[in-house]
């Protein structure tokens, strides 16, 4: 029976494979793309921006389609053989990748190519291409000596798969807990819908009572919800030592070994640090820019998240006389305080943001700006029951793109919230070829009684995860390495983090925030508070998000040769950005899988840094209109169609008119004038 994974397919067929398949398909399609990559060098024809570099360029479409098969599977819906093939092939596609930017005879022609740059007629996005190929071989060990690419194999073959086993270990740390209750007292303060969820799993597992996982979903109602401290204290120490515990999925080593290899890689390339090699590749483009741009935030937030903090630990004193505020009392008190201040929880927004409305409104907001029709479909090849699968449309009905949509937790898929691509777009020989997009998040299911309805911060979830979602679908160049989310790391949460804005908006809400059962529109008193409580904590908010960037840097900015100790060296690191009391059981970078195991390392300052793009570009909405069309269209335009095909800041400032201003960003989150 022939591999479906190597008959030429438009979309994945899901169904016909097999797990045996996939190594077998990775093999052939190697040896494929290496007889693409000979013909290329053993051309006797002078290199040419057509013979080599589009020709590169083009070259492995089929293994990129096993690999985004294939990896997706690995973080939406893995088994342990899953497992087993991911670490068998990713060193060996460490070697393959380095084989092609280590062969000297393709970097001869590419480095011809690049020097007679200023001679040929090329277009911009071909002048970016060339660019971002001489880098890409450049940056990664072509001029080094022959030990010296020999020890970058090592290296680069070890990284595959120390990144690999460290989300394995977070996985199985997740499914390994559970919290077993009897006592109804146990689950007091909980909300119904939260209840009823734990109940639910219990039963799935032929248990009496309710269960609490380490999933999103079951976690935060808990931490925000259960009266019982201790219980909340449990969870909370169980969540933050995962993979810290000294036992079989202990990532302490890991850690410390990824650090010092891309440590030692960047020197071996000729930079600092891995900071110094990964951002020269962005918009910050250095360390110290990184640190200056987070410490100039720091400086803004502290001082409100000092006052914030002492606020919520008044509060939790008057109210149940609690003398030292912990973490685990950190989401608890603040939902109490927050009902307080606003008389608003999460309990009263969710009966209007059933996730099918929700989807339904995120395709309305995409349809009123960008023009695009959502159809719903059925004959679409899937990998599980769950998923959603849609066809996208533009105004005047040519096809866009295929959308995969899978919102819920499984002990098959990684935590979080994430949007990938099984297929890219590009153009070639008169053809545009369409992109398939899929967003994988981790929401509230639906029970016996109620349909999935999601706490606001799974709705700006869900916006921002299908903001990412636009950028790819929207994509519209020529080249595949330059299409969609391939641009800068620090521009690519500018389309995502914008999306969130339309959230707060009662334009917006009125098109999908009705009640699942009454059908009647969110209360204006509703929205008025749910925008009044935007910047409630903000200032501790703002402290997290930049505690993990400074964490990051350290990890990545600096030598980490003499590094022994994980847990202390993280806690050096969050010296200048913790508010509550050091707990010894619990480590962060043991399972902070954005840095150890995803493409954030020396990436994590990203998300602030987008937040002053978006804020910037919403502000241009609101000024004009949050669905003015002339706005949307620029935006289309000039970020979400154009990729990477030119420099980030050069396409914002053809959709603004001029750089984005950090004010923006501290006026909306209230932070202008907290450091008076």
């Amino acid at each position: 029976m022939q591999n479906p994974l190597l008959i030429p397919f438009d979309q994945a067929p899901f169904s016909k494979i097999k797990n045996e398949h996939f190594k077998p398909a990775f093999l052939k399609a190697m040896d494929d793309a290496r007889a693409e990559i000979d013909a290329i060098t053993s051309n006797s024809n002078a290199p040419t921006f057509e013979n080599t570099i589009e020709a590169l360029e083009f070259s492995g479409q089929q293994l990129d389609r096993v690999s985004s098969v294939f990896f997706n599977l690995n973080s939406a819906e893995t088994n342990e053989e899953i497992q087993k093939i991911a670490q068998e092939v990713s060193p060996l596609l460490s070697e393959f990748g380095n084989d092609i930017t280590l062969n000297e005879a393709l970097f001869a022609r590419i480095k011809s190519v690049y020097q007679q740059k200023d001679t040929l007629d090329l277009t911009v996005e071909q002048q970016t291409l060339l660019d971002k190929r001489y880098k890409s071989f450049s940056r990664n060990g072509a001029n080094l000596s022959e030990d010296k690419k020999n020890r970058l194999r090592e290296i680069d073959a070890e990284l595959s798969k120390l990144k690999l086993k460290f989300g394995e270990n977070v996985l199985a740390e997740t499914n390994k807990y559970e919290m077993h209750l009897t006592d109804e007292n146990d689950v007091e303060g909980l909300p119904d819908g939260a209840k009823e969820m734990a109940a639910q799993l219990a039963k799935a597992k032929e248990k009496n009572g309710w269960l609490i996982t380490l999933d999103y979903p079951s976690y935060v109602p808990f931490m925000k919800y259960a009266t019982n401290r201790k219980l909340r204290k449990e969870l909370s120490l169980a969540f933050g030592s995962k993979a810290f515990k000294g036992d079989e999925f202990d990532n302490q080593e890991i850690v410390l070994k990824l650090a010092k290899l891309r440590f030692e890689r960047a020197n071996l390339l000729g930079y600092k640090t891995h900071a110094n090699f990964v951002l020269e590749e962005r918009m910050a483009e250095t360390p110290e820019k990184v640190q200056s741009f987070l410490n100039e935030l720091l400086e803004k937030a502290k001082p409100a998240a000092e006052k914030e903090y002492k606020q919520l630990e008044d509060f939790a004193k008057d109210l149940d006389g609690i003398d030292t505020l912990q973490k685990w009392d950190g989401s608890y008190y603040s939902e109490k305080l927050k009902q307080k201040l606003f008389n608003l929880n999460d309990e009263q927004l969710k009966p209007y943001f059933k996730l099918e409305n929700v989807i339904s409104g995120v395709f309305t907001v995409a349809e009123k700006l960008f023009g695009l029709q959502f159809e719903e479909v059925f004959d679409v090849d899937k990998y599980h029951e769950e998923v959603k699968t849609f066809r996208v449309y533009d105004a005047d009905k040519n096809f866009i793109s295929l959308f995969y949509a899978d919102f819920h937790p499984r002990s098959g898929k990684r935590g979080g919230a994430w949007m990938t691509s099984f297929k890219s777009q590009w153009k070639k020989d008169g053809k545009n070829v369409r992109p398939h997009i899929s967003n994988v998040c981790n929401f509230t299911p639906s029970t016996e009684t109620k349909p999935s309805l999601l706490t606001f911060n799974e709705v700006t979830t869900l916006f921002h995860e299908f903001g990412h979602g636009l950028h790819g679908m929207l994509a519209d160049t020529t080249y595949p390495s330059l299409s969609g989310t391939s641009v800068y790391w620090d521009f690519v949460e500018l389309p995502s983090q914008v999306m969130e804005n339309w959230c707060y908006e009662k334009e917006a809400l009125e098109l999908f925030a009705k009640h699942y059962e009454t059908g009647e529109v969110i209360p204006m008193d509703l929205v008025q508070k749910i925008k009044e409580s935007a910047t409630f904590q903000e200032g501790m908010a703002t402290l997290r998000q930049l505690s993990f960037g400074l964490l990051d840097m350290s990890w990545h900015g600096t030598d980490p040769t003499n590094i022994s100790d994980v847990k202390k060296y993280e806690d050096e690191a969050f010296q200048g950005t913790s508010l509550f009391p050091e707990t010894p059981e619990t480590c962060m970078s043991t399972a902070f899988a954005h840095i150890f195991q995803g493409g954030y390392s020396s990436g994590y300052y990203s998300y602030k840094w987008a937040e002053v793009l978006d804020a910037d570009a919403f502000a241009y909405f609101k000024e004009k209109g949050i669905f003015n069309k002339e706005v949307a269209t620029k935006f289309k335009e000039n970020v979400l169609s154009k990729g990477g095909t030119e420099n980030p800041m050069v396409l914002y400032k053809r959709f603004r008119g001029a750089e984005p201003k950090v004010e923006a960003l501290l006026e909306r989150a209230g932070l202008l004038n907290s450091s008076k």
